[in-house]
C-alpha cells in the first residue's frame, strides 16, 4: 500500500490553497443539495421553518437518534428543541418515525417528508434515522453548522426523499501506526466521515513504526511498541488503552459507525519484534524503525510461538470489538516467502472465525485457499486481478481501495506539501471519477461489500492535517459507495455549496480549484 519514500518534503508552507473568493449571499439550499446525493428527490415547493417552537418527536426507541438532531441544531438556533413522544397539537414537529418504513430501504435507508406544517422522517431501523439526520442537516441554511447561535432563517425545502445505501460498506482508515492520533482526534474523524454516510471506520493500530493497542497478555507491545519516540521520524508515539479502544467502539457505534481494528502480519511487524525478540527467527531484536520503508520485516513463520502471539492478540481484539470484521494485514510481506506466506495465512485466517469474526486482510491474502470466506480490500493500481478474482469465485468478498483513487494520504497535485506520490495525484474528480463495482473487469460487482477511502500517516501530524488530507476526496468517496448514480458536474455544484459548511465547522479543507467553492 506504500512504497519506500526517498524524502518527504519538510517545508513550513500553508497546508491549504487559497480559497476561492466567498459568494456575497450563500447558496440556496435545494431538496437535492445533498452529499451524498440521495436515490429519489420530488420537491413540492413548499418550505419548513424551523423556530422555536418547534419539537422533536421521537419513541423511547430512538431516542439516541433524536439528542444526536437535537444537539446539532441547538449551538446555532440557540432553540430549546425538546424531545418528547407526542407533539402537541398545532405545533411544528420534526417527527423520528422508526419501523415498517419498506423493504427496498433495508436497514439504512430512509423516507424525509418535508411540509409546511412539519418534518416526517421515516425508516425500519435507527441506523436509517441517523442517515436521514445527516440529509435533514444538510437541507438547512449552512449556518447551522456553527458553535454559536446565528441570525438566520432556519428554513428545509419541502418535498420529499426516497434513499438507500448501493453498498453496505462504507468506509474510511486511519493509520495509528506511523503517528499516534488521540483518541479526542479520533473521534472528530468519526464525526465528520458519519455525515456523509460512511458507516465503517478501519483503525491500522500496528506496523513497523509503531504498536498503538493494549494487548494485557503481550503488554511490551505498547511500553515498547507505543513509547515516546516511536512513529516516523521519531515523533508520534501513543497506544491506545483497552479502556480507549472500548471508548471509541461506543462513541462510533452512536454515530452508527463500526470499527474494524487491523493487526498488520506477517509483515510490518518490526515494533512487535523490538518489544519481544523471540517473534524474530533469530531471537535478536532488530533496531526500531522511524523510516518510511517497507517489506523488510517478517513473523517467524516455522515458531510456534509466532501463533501462540498471533492468537492471542486476535482473541484480545476479538473480545473488545463487537463488529463483525477483524483486519490482518496480509499486505507488502515481501521478507516471507511466497510458501511460508501461504503457511501462514492458512492458519491464521482461520483463527480470526475461531473467536467469532469475519477475516478481513489486503488483496494478497487472496491468494490463501483459506480466504474463501474472507473479505479481501483492494488496493492495486490495475483494473483486473487475476489471483483476487480466482479467489471471489470461491467465495471471497471485496472491498475496493484503489489506491490511485481512493488514497487520502496521496497529494492532490504536485504543489501539496503534505501526503506521498507513488500511486500518483489525486484530486477530487480522480477521486470521484470511476466505479467501484466495475473497476476490476475480471470480479464481479455482486462480490464487492463497497469501498473504503485509506489515509496514512507517515506525514501527518495533527488534526488539520487529518482533515485537509481527507476532505472533500472523503466526500467523493462517500458517495461512491453510497449513490446509485453519479454524475460529476452535480457532485461538483454540491460540494461547492457545502464547502461553507466546513468553513462554518473549522475545517482545514483543501480548495480544490476544481471547484467553485461558496465558501
Amino acid at each position: 500500500m506504500r512504497v519506500t519514500l526517498a524524502a518527504l518534503l519538510a517545508c513550513a508552507l500553508p497546508l491549504t490553497a487559497a480559497p476561492a473568493a466567498a459568494s456575497a449571499a450563500p447558496p440556496r439550499v435545494t431538496l437535492g443539495s445533498v452529499i451524498p446525493a440521495p436515490v429519489s428527490v420530488h420537491a413540492d415547493g413548499s418550505t419548513f421553518s424551523l423556530t422555536a417552537r418547534t419539537v422533536i418527536e421521537s419513541p423511547s426507541s430512538a431516542r439516541n437518534v433524536a439528542d444526536r438532531l437535537a444537539s446539532a441544531l441547538r449551538p446555532a438556533t440557540g432553540y430549546r428543541l425538546p424531545i418528547m413522544a407526542q407533539a402537541p397539537a398545532g405545533v411544528p414537529a420534526i417527527a423520528l418515525v422508526p419501523g415498517h418504513a419498506g423493504g427496498q430501504l433495508g436497514a439504512e435507508g430512509y423516507r424525509l417528508s418535508v411540509r409546511r406544517s412539519g418534518v416526517t422522517l421515516r425508516a425500519n431501523e435507527n441506523a436509517g434515522l441517523y442517515a436521514g439526520v445527516q440529509t435533514l442537516r444538510q437541507l438547512l441554511p449552512a449556518a447551522i453548522d456553527a458553535a454559536t447561535p446565528q441570525r438566520a432563517r432556519w428554513t428545509v425545502p419541502g418535498g420529499d426523499i426516497v434513499d438507500y445505501p448501493r453498498f453496505g460498506y462504507r468506509g474510511a482508515m486511519l493509520d495509528e501506526a506511523r503517528h499516534f492520533h488521540t483518541p479526542d482526534e479520533i473521534k472528530a474523524y468519526i464525526d465528520e466521515l458519519s455525515r456523509f454516510k460512511v458507516n465503517y471506520l478501519h483503525l491500522h493500530l500496528a506496523d513497523d513504526q509503531g504498536w498503538r493497542i493494549q494487548i494485557d497478555s503481550w503488554p511490551r507491545l505498547t511500553t515498547v511498541g507505543g513509547a515516546p519516540g516511536t512513529g516516523v521520524d521519531g515523533v508520534g508515539g501513543g497506544y491506545l488503552t483497552k479502556a480507549q479502544y472500548r471508548d471509541l467502539v461506543r462513541y462510533a457505534a452512536a454515530r452508527y459507525v463500526t470499527i474494524v481494528p487491523e493487526i498488520d502480519m506477517p509483515g510490518h511487524v518490526n515494533a512487535a519484534q523490538v518489544a519481544y525478540p523471540e517473534l524474530t527467527c533469530d531471537g535478536v531484536a532488530p533496531p526500531p524503525r522511524t523510516d518510511t520503508d517497507v517489506g523488510y520485516s517478517s513473523l517467524c513463520i516455522g515458531k510456534e510461538v509466532t501463533y501462540k502471539f498471533v492468537e492471542d492478540v486476535i482473541r484480545e481484539l476479538a473480545a473488545m470489538t463487537p463488529g463483525p470484521y477483524l483486519h490482518i494485514g496480509g499486505d507488502e510481506a515481501q521478507a516471507t516467502t511466497p510458501a511460508d506466506y501461504l503457511t501462514f495465512e492458512q492458519r491464521v485466517l482461520p483463527l480470526v472465525a475461531k473467536y467469532g469474526k469475519t477475516a478481513y486482510g489486503w488483496n494478497e491474502i487472496a491468494a490463501a485457499p483459506a480466504a474463501s470466506s474472507a473479505v479481501a480490500q483492494y488496493w492495486g493500481l490495475d483494473t483486473s486481478n487475476p489471483t483476487l478474482a480466482a479467489a471471489v469465485a470461491k467465495g471471497t468478498k471485496v472491498v475496493m481501495s484503489p489506491a490511485n483513487k481512493a488514497y487520502l494520504d496521496q497529494k492532490y497535485d504536485p504543489s501539496t506539501v503534505l501526503g506521498l506520490d507513488w500511486a500518483g495525484y489525486i484530486e477530487v474528480r480522480t477521486a470521484y471519477d470511476w466505479d467501484p463495482g466495475t473497476l476490476l473487469s475480471d470480479v464481479p460487482a455482486s462480490a464487492v461489500l463497497g469501498v473504503e477511502a485509506p489515509l496514512w500517516s507517515e506525514t501527518l501530524r495533527s488534526l488539520d492535517d487529518i482533515q485537509f488530507m481527507a476532505f472533500p476526496r472523503l466526500a467523493a468517496i462517500a458517495e461512491l459507495g453510497w449513490s446509485h448514480s453519479h454524475d460529476w458536474d452535480s457532485f461538483r455544484a454540491r460540494l461547492g455549496a457545502y464547502g461553507s459548511r466546513w468553513v462554518a465547522q473549522d475545517v482545514n479543507f483543501y480548495h480544490s480549484p476544481q471547484i467553485d467553492w461558496a465558501g
